[in-house]
């Protein structure tokens, strides 16, 4: 089958379009399906720069996200064949014409939806979902901060905390803001502003935000910190796409006197699946409430999978993306 391989662990452009790569066999409790469409996430570029933790060693067939139509099923799994879902699978293998699912993280695609479009619905929209409610606990009337608000998870968020009735800032490159306000966004302001904690600051009349959601890293993370309301104030990090950033002990008390969360959706997952089942519930919920729909992702044929991605490590594009194998 035709696949993007990874042959190094220096970045997006040592991938390379094979087409022999064997389709995989189904395994107990696992679905093959075949790709209709697969998602392209910031963790794809992780595990190709090789710091994503415990990611895959090359060569490996990449791409963690997929739609497709159930083709086989292994031992102990109840889906039918010619079921179309979506699902996960951390340790790659998207980026393919076949690709093996759990069985427990093959999600139907909604009623009346293409396949492309329940992208996002399996990563970028729990973990949205997750920052702002259960861990960041955003309630009406306050305020959060939203970095890289143009992006798949930023989008979903936005839309998210407008509806939870919180006042909403968010960032992103100049070019992105019209985007950003679309979606409903109250301030959006430059994510290469050089002074951000103090744009956040003035809106908030020097008392902070009382949630941030951290998705960038490196020189962000300390502007986050400092943008962000004292003691009860909330900074939800699941993103480090500008590097790591150093915080000690000394800093939380002397200089950051905030709640600082740690996010990652597959451990989230795994170590609070009744958690996770009811963050999947209340995202049905605005599903149907029509806060969210269905996603309209920007599509690529599998071929340009090292352009595109290289193009959202250097954090120009827009919304949610796919490639079609």
């Amino acid at each position: 089958m035709r696949a993007l391989e990874q042959t190094s662990l220096n970045g997006p452009a040592d991938l390379r379009l094979i087409t022999d790569a064997p389709v995989p066999v189904p395994g107990p409790g696992e679905v093959l399906i075949r790709v209709v469409a697969a998602g392209i996430n910031f963790v794809d570029v992780s595990q190709a720069r090789g710091t994503f933790a415990g990611g895959p060693q090359p060569p490996y067939v990449a791409g963690i996200e997929a739609a497709g139509e159930v083709t086989a099923v292994g031992e102990g799994v109840e889906s039918e064949l010619g079921t179309h879902v979506v699902g996960v699978s951390i340790r790659g293998g998207a980026f393919a014409e076949y690709l093996v699912l759990p069985g427990v993280a093959a999600l139907p695609v909604p009623a009346g939806w293409d396949d492309e479009q329940a992208l996002g619905l399996v990563v970028s929209w729990p973990t949205a979902l997750a920052a702002l409610r259960p861990l960041g606990g955003l309630v009406a009337g306050q305020t959060v901060l939203i970095h890289a608000a143009a992006g798949g998870t930023g989008q979903a968020a936005v839309k998210m905390a407008k509806h939870y009735g919180a006042t909403v800032i968010a960032t992103a490159s100049p070019e992105k803001h019209d985007v950003v306000r679309g979606l409903g966004a109250d301030h959006v302001l430059s994510s290469r502003s050089t002074d951000l904690a103090a744009e956040v600051l003035r809106l908030t009349d020097g008392v902070g935000v009382d949630l941030t959601l951290e998705s960038v890293g490196g020189p962000t993370l300390d502007a986050s910190l400092s943008a962000t309301k004292r003691v009860t104030g909330r900074v939800v990090v699941f993103g480090l796409p500008a590097g790591e950033a150093a915080l000690s002990n000394w800093d939380l008390v002397y200089k950051h006197q905030v709640q600082l969360i740690g996010l990652n959706i597959g451990i989230l997952i795994q170590t609070t699946p009744q958690l996770y089942g009811e963050i999947m519930g209340e995202l049905f919920r605005l599903l149907a409430a029509g806060v969210l729909g269905p996603s309209e992702p920007t599509t690529y044929e599998l071929a340009d999978g090292p352009k595109v991605l290289t193009e959202l490590e250097s954090r120009t594009t827009v919304g949610k993306l796919a490639l079609l194998p």
